[in-house]
């Protein structure tokens, strides 16, 4: 079955549940981009995206998607 067939017959929780997984991922990406501005050499170069916030809202909007998800995923 290919991406496409998947996402043609996918239910909504599906969906849902791959919009949680792919805010999850976001959230593990400003994570590491914030120990990583944390962690610099140079102290005058600090940059200009909010990493902490993007890590805090993404995580909570991953998880409450996937919560919502988990009841339509596991009934099948």
């Amino acid at each position: 079955m290919s991406v496409h067939e998947f996402l043609t017959f996918a239910s909504e929780a599906d969906i849902v549940g791959l919009w949680g997984l792919a805010m999850l991922v976001l959230a593990v990406v400003s994570l590491i981009a914030e120990r990583r501005r944390m962690k610099r050499t140079r102290i005058d170069r600090i940059g200009w995206v909010p990493w902490t916030n993007i890590f805090m809202i993404s995580a909570i909007i991953g998880m409450g998607l996937l919560a919502l998800a988990a009841k339509g995923i596991l009934a099948g």
